[in-house]
């Protein structure tokens, strides 16, 4: 803001200093020195013009991009619900098999034994890196794994062998039949038995193989969707 001269300056002020005033103030430039004076003693004897607060566009600025925020996060809560309700629409439950209490039972069992079953390792596994982790049956002369020494560790033995009731049956309680072509499905069973498809079957022949399942109510253990 412009300083207000006071009324001693602007009478003893020359012609130029008034005129500096005059186009500082916004008043007209025009006559002679008295009648500038006139106007400026005027304009000073005049209550000054409060200042007229700004604009409250910082609030107006904020409250945009607020709304705007807030429309984007509508949006995209009604993209992920849309997207929760095509996934609950396309999953589709797997298919049990029709067992007996008992094998259900003992499926129990084979798995309470899998639970505490201790992890077998290979003799020397942490000696030699090219060993690795996969058991092999200690078969020397002197070895104290083979002769079951205390103080070596756990060898497999026929004690932590599940249940011969559900022996060799998927997890799930589905016996496992090798699928390579259409015509073996023919031969599966959909109540007890499940289809795996070979690893040698190719992508084409993998997708006819499991929409053929899906029509006869076969579950494919290993599917695998084409990409």
């Amino acid at each position: 803001m412009t300083d207000r001269p006071t009324p001693m300056q602007v009478r003893s002020a020359k012609k130029a200093e008034l005129l500096a005033w005059c186009e500082s103030l916004g008043l007209s430039a025009e006559g002679k020195v008295e009648e500038l004076r006139t106007r400026l003693f005027a304009y000073l004897e005049s209550p000054p013009e409060p200042e007229s607060p700004p604009a409250d566009t910082a609030s107006d600025a904020e409250e945009a991009p607020a709304a705007e925020g807030e429309q984007v996060k509508e949006e995209v809560e009604e993209e992920a619900e849309e997207e929760d309700r095509e996934k609950a629409e396309a999953h589709a439950p797997r298919l049990k098999p029709t067992l007996d209490p008992a094998v259900r039972r003992t499926l129990d069992v084979r798995r309470a034994i899998a639970g505490r079953r201790p992890r077998f390792l290979r003799q020397e596994w942490f000696r030699h890196a090219r060993l690795g982790m996969k058991w092999r049956k200690p078969k020397g002369n002197q070895t104290k794994l083979r002769r079951h020494f205390g103080y070596r560790p756990n060898v497999v033995s026929i004690g932590y062998r599940g249940p011969k009731a559900v022996r060799g049956l998927h997890p799930s309680g589905f016996r496992e039949v090798i699928v390579h072509t259409l015509r073996d499905l023919e031969r599966i069973d959909p109540k007890v038995e499940a289809a795996r498809i070979g690893a040698t079957v190719g992508m084409r022949r993998r997708t006819e193989i499991q929409a053929a399942a899906d029509e006869q109510g076969i579950r494919v253990l290993n599917r695998r969707e084409e990409e």
